[in-house]
């Protein structure tokens, strides 16, 4: 981080504000170390396309060694598919209705396609929708670990796969998402959570005579405390950029983080803060106001409040104060969404050389 305000400069006027700027030999390393912690313990990498919405950063991943690629809406799937991935994971409880059907058929013969399950009605609707072609799409039941959001209990992971089976889908594993790790000192015990509901998710499954392919652990704040020996597979997602969450979560080193955004000071007025033209269409809302919602390292300050268009930088009583028309690096809290955010991605690197310039190929698609 403490380079950045020296890309900036380098950079200089080749950029408009608000712009995510990418590090891509940071981008380079991140991948490579999660793939050689993922090799080390026997564990496949399936990363997640939700923090990067690239095209060719999955294509990075899946050249370092990544088996596949893990997606979040039928719509990313499709993205990514096109462009020849050769395996997704759709780790989402998908329900198929209206012209996802047709877009469901034809993509499970783009790609090997698995999707995510915890309801026998989910299952029944998509095998009514796959017809004949059950067989080519792959079920992966999802199963609650502790976050409390979506899956089913662990040991009724089995009940649900032999339905799958006896339907005509292919009954492929379990996956968990350990998302109450997502706080400071609950990394290692979330990943203890995960490991011990996927043992029981495979011995359910065992018992109703499927043997799983696929054990999928989720999250990067984890993903170091993935290695039981029941899991087949990781799906970290913010790995390959990393934010402040990750550094403040102790998941992420400073100097790991790939991503910020470039943002302009706007107004003064002699308040405790200034004004940047990050708002909430560029950052999203992601943290309190209370540690922030964007981190401003080179000045110690720290978006406070943000409106739409507007960021609210509080800075320390008596510290430096960025001038208007000053560029700032912001640290986001949580990258994925400002990805979401961009129709591009401003490509450099240490340097601050401006490489190219990337389009965020899935930016938008939800659906």
């Amino acid at each position: 981080m403490d380079d950045f305000p020296r890309i900036l400069a380098a950079l200089g006027t080749e950029i408009s504000t608000p712009a995510p700027i990418v590090l891509i030999d940071v981008v380079e390393e991140n991948i490579t170390r999660m793939q050689a912690f993922a090799d080390a313990h026997g564990k496949a990498v399936r990363p997640h396309v939700k923090t990067h919405k690239s095209v060719r950063i999955g294509k990075m991943q899946l050249d370092a060694g990544a088996i596949g690629l893990t997606a979040g809406t039928l719509s990313e799937a499709e993205i990514f598919a096109a462009a020849g991935c050769p395996d997704i994971l759709l780790a989402y409880p998908l329900w198929i209705t209206g012209a996802k059907e047709g877009r469901l058929r034809r993509l499970s013969r783009a790609t090997r396609l698995s999707v995510g399950a915890e309801s026998a009605a989910a299952i029944e609707r998509l095998a009514e929708v796959m017809g004949d072609a059950a067989d080519a799409l792959g079920i992966v039941i999802e199963v609650d670990c502790g976050a409390r959001r979506s899956g089913v209990r662990p040991e009724d992971a089995g009940v649900l796969a032999a339905h799958a089976t006896r339907l005509g889908l292919r009954a492929r594993g379990v996956f968990t998402y350990p998302g109450h790790g997502g706080t400071i000192g609950a990394r290692e015990s979330a990943a203890a959570d995960q490991a011990a509901a996927l043992r029981t998710a495979v011995e359910s499954l065992r018992a109703h005579g499927i043997e799983p392919e696929i054990v999928s652990a989720g999250s990067t704040p984890t993903a170091e405390f993935s290695t039981d020996p029941v899991i087949t597979e990781v799906r970290p997602g913010e790995y390959v950029f990393n934010d402040w969450d990750n550094v403040r979560l102790g998941d992420s080193a400073p100097q790991n983080i790939a991503l910020f955004l470039a943002s302009t000071v706007v107004s003064d007025q002699g308040h405790p803060h200034v004004i940047l033209d990050a708002g909430t269409k560029a950052l999203a809302r992601e943290g309190n106001p209370e540690r922030g919602y964007g981190q401003v390292p080179s000045f110690d300050g720290y978006l406070r409040v943000l409106n739409e268009y507007h960021g609210f930088l509080e800075l320390p009583a008596g510290g430096p104060r960025p001038v208007v028309g000053e560029t700032v690096a912001v640290v986001p809290h949580h990258v994925c969404p400002v990805v979401n955010s961009f129709e591009e991605l401003i490509i450099t690197d240490r340097t601050g050389a401006l490489l190219d310039r990337w389009p965020v190929d899935a930016q938008g698609r939800l659906n």
